[in-house]
């Protein structure tokens, strides 16, 4: 393999030396090495309490994520008249509303309030926690979940037939989509302003990586690399 070839399979990566290895460093290294972890040290603890939001907001990310993949499973369901069909859209309703209420409810900095939404979507969020509260969380009277026992008899004896009636949004409702959008607005606007302080507290630059993390290398004892974990 040249050198080049080589060059071309180390985009995107970066390299892990181990700190016992550094003594074997020139001391100019070792030197630059030291001042600039300090360096970072020094910077990460003025950062701490901006950094503890940003982990908190990870996980609302995370809520807005499942929130579109759930979003866009319905948006390519197809009605079929058959209980298969309608208990696939049943569990997948299910997951939309556990998962906005999780987002909603998240504490510590990680939720939002009703007010946050654009008023005209403010009534859908009503129905969602109220879908939430009395179909799927609790046993409590829904309108979209109505008992239909029929009892026939046939000559002194007594039959039950057990039914029920539910409702649902055939790929969700257009409101939960754009419900979808305006999370996703709030949650990003939210993280830059993170971002933002960041940068004013500690005169540095700061983002928010996208996308995959880079490939983790480690230099094996030739001094060429290998892939690490």
């Amino acid at each position: 393999m040249s050198d080049t070839d080589a060059d071309d399979d180390d985009d995107g990566a970066y390299y892990v030396v181990p700190e016992e290895a550094i003594q074997y460093l020139p001391r100019e290294w070792q030197e630059a090495i030291y001042a600039r972890a300090e360096d970072g040290r020094k910077v990460l603890e003025a950062a701490d309490k901006e950094l503890k939001q940003l982990s908190r907001l990870s996980l609302s990310f995370y809520h807005v994520t499942v929130l579109k993949h759930i979003r866009d499973k319905l948006a390519v369901y197809r009605f079929k008249a058959d209980m298969a069909a309608f208990l696939e859209l049943d569990m997948l309703t299910t997951a939309f509303v556990a998962t906005y209420v999780r987002l909603h409810t998240g504490g510590s900095g990680s939720g939002f309030a009703r007010d946050a939404l654009p008023e005209a979507l403010r009534s859908a969020h009503d129905e969602i926690i109220d879908m939430r509260n009395k179909r799927y969380a609790h046993v409590a009277e829904h309108d979209s979940v109505n008992d239909e026992m029929e009892i026939q008899e046939d000559e002194g004896r007594f039959i039950v037939n057990l039914g029920f009636r539910f409702g649902f949004y055939i790929g969700g409702s257009n409101d939960w989509t754009k419900l979808v959008d305006a999370l996703d607005e709030i949650f990003a606007e939210r993280g830059q302003k993170i971002v933002e302080r960041l940068q004013a507290r500690t005169g540095r630059e700061w983002s928010i990586a996208q996308g995959p993390l880079p490939t983790r290398r480690r230099p094996d004892w030739r001094g060429r690399s290998r892939h690490g974990v």
